[in-house]
Order: C-alpha cells, then structure tokens, then sequence
C-alpha cells in the first residue's frame, strides 16, 4: 500500500475509525468520543475483525475515563459502561480481553489507560507480521512447489481487521511482497459482503491478481483443482483447536479435507481462548435477521419468511490443518492443540 492503513487510531480525545461499511465506494472516517458511539460502531460494524474490535475496546476504556470526566460518573458508572463495551460483541474473544487488560490500569488514570491501550495496538501490528511470515514459510514449504501459490480466502482479515497489515491476508501479502503468490479467490462472504467490499479492496490496493466469488462457489473452486490452500482468520480459537469464524467457513474446511490441500488458521495468540475447552462452549452472534430478508433496505424474501442469521460457524479442530500464530505454526489436526502447546 502506498500509505499504511490503520482502521483504529487514537486522535486526542477519541477515536479514529476507518467506517467500513462505507468501503469500498466512500473512505469515511468517524470520529468516537464517547461509550454509546463505539458500543454503536462495533454493533453496526464499522469497525470489525476481532484484533481490531480488539483494540477499540481497549481504547474505549481512555473513552469512558474522558466522559466521566465530562459527565461527573462514579466510579461504578465508569465500569458499567466499559462493561457494555466489553460486551458489545460477544463471539470475538480479543474484545474482553483487550478491555480487561486496559481495566487493570484504570485507577492510575487516563494516561497509563492510553499506555496499555497503545501497546494493545503495537502488539498486535507485531504478531501479524510475524505470522505472516510463519504461515508463508509454512506454506511454501509444505507445497514444495517453485510455482506461486492460489490461496481462498473468507471475510476480511486484512489491515482492516486488525490493528495493522492482517492475519489470514496478513500471510498472502507476505507470498506477494516474495513473488509466490499467483491469485487469491476472495468469497464475497454474506451477509454484509466484507470479502468483495473489504478484502478486494485492500487487494487492489496492493495490486494483488485476485477474484470475487461467491461463498457456495467455494467448494467447487477448490474441488476442481483451483486452489492450493484455503487461510482464514479467527474470533475465537477453543484450546482443542475448534475455531470461530465468519459463517460459510467450516464448509471451506470441508471441502479442504475432501480435496486434499491445507486448511489454514491464521491468528494472533490473542484469538486463542484456553478458557474454552470446545467449540461448544463459543458464544455464536445472531444478527438482525433483515440482513438475510433484505437487500439494500428492500425486502426479498416473503412477507412471511424468518431469516437465521448466524455470524459465525465453528471449524472442529480435526479440520484445522496449521494455527499459525506470532509463534509459530501448530499442525492442529495432527494433534498439535492449542490447549497443549499455547497455555
């Protein structure tokens, strides 16, 4: 990219957010200085990808401190509303925690809440440059091919969704900038289109050879042979390596399985939640089911029809060929676990 994108960025008294659900026609940037604006933006997702969810909310912690000082809040008021912060999105794991550690310096004040805040951010920028590069080693090793390499993708896991270059895209950028990479099959990803909105979007910006598809062509693509690997993000890794991500991902990992070829994971280890033994125990987001109904504020379906409208799926872990982290690559389904090697 000819500038480096950052989708989160503290200004002086708030924050800074790339409006994602404006791209790729309009780049808008809203300005949050208070606790309802960002429980709002996280809702409706303008900022979105959990590392990115990830360090609003710990800056959002700065955001309550600042409007209590405005507004005269107490301190159980201060809690409370870093509280519906925290939980202002509940299947990405990075939210809580990222709060939870900026809480713990809340009563040295505003400046040591931005402190952690800022090392939050820097830490994540770190880890994704890092996996990149081990999910790019991984993977080209793994081929033992001198060929670039046709890697599928799902959602967006880009510059946009974290605090900085990415985790699954994180890795493809990485096969770029080494000439290893031939073409990305981006899935349009329903129901918001976060993949031909978003993940095209910073593809082009990198001049990076890629396609539209949509998410039921993806199997097929796979299946006739037209892809070397699938790398995808995360929201929550459980530590037998069960995986949460966009809905329309486990079928990707299905068809993985079938065809022969990896199915990767690409997150940083904050994404990992040792707490949760299995997917099971993952909280799975339901949304409003008008954006299963209707399009563009026009219904489609019939007047009498219910949408299910689950955010995420989860990935059984057997599925998952590598997690690759900032420290390393775990071969998951050959039962290198999360819980085991990460704790």
């Amino acid at each position: 990219m000819t500038r480096e994108l950052r989708a989160v960025e503290w200004a002086g008294d708030g924050l800074a957010l790339i409006d994602q659900t404006a791209l790729p026609h309009r780049e808008v940037v809203l300005r949050v200085t208070d606790v309802d604006g960002l429980v709002d933006a996280v809702r409706r997702l303008v900022v979105r990808g959990a590392p990115a969810i990830g360090a609003a909310g710990a800056y959002g912690v700065a955001i309550a401190l600042l409007q209590a000082e405005r507004e005269g809040w107490d301190g159980s008021r201060i809690r409370a509303e870093v509280a519906r912060i925290r939980a202002a999105r509940p299947t990405a794991v990075n939210l809580a925690v990222s709060v939870d550690r900026v809480l713990a310096r809340l009563d040295d004040g505003v400046t040591a809440v931005l402190a952690e805040a800022a090392a939050v951010q820097r830490e994540d920028v770190e880890a994704n440059h890092a996996l990149g590069a081990h999910g790019a080693d991984w993977l080209l090793k793994r081929q033992g091919e001198d060929r670039p390499l046709r890697v599928l993708t799902h959602c967006n896991t880009g510059a946009l969704a974290t605090a900085g270059w990415g985790t699954a895209l994180g890795v493809i950028r990485e096969l770029h900038a080494r000439e290893r990479l031939e073409t990305v099959y981006a899935d349009e990803t329903r129901p918001l289109l976060q993949g031909a909105r978003l993940t095209a979007w910073e593809l082009a910006q990198e001049g990076i050879a890629h396609y539209v598809q949509a998410d039921g062509a993806a199997a097929g693509t796979i299946l006739r042979g037209e892809v070397d690997a699938a790398v995808v993000g995360a929201d929550r890794i459980a530590a037998n390596g069960d995986t949460a991500n966009k809905v329309g991902t486990v079928g990707i990992a299905l068809a993985c399985a079938y065809a022969g070829i990896p199915f990767v994971v690409a997150a940083p280890t904050t994404t990992v939640d040792l707490a949760t033994p299995h997917g099971d125990g993952i909280t799975i987001e339901l949304r409003d089911e008008a954006e299963v109904l209707e399009w563009a504020g026009v219904r489609t379906a019939p007047a009498g029809s219910r949408g299910h409208n689950p955010a995420f799926d989860v990935t059984p872990g057997g599925l998952v060929t590598a997690l690759v982290t900032e420290r390393g690559v775990l071969e998951v389904s050959a039962g290198e676990l999360p819980g085991l090697h990460l704790a």
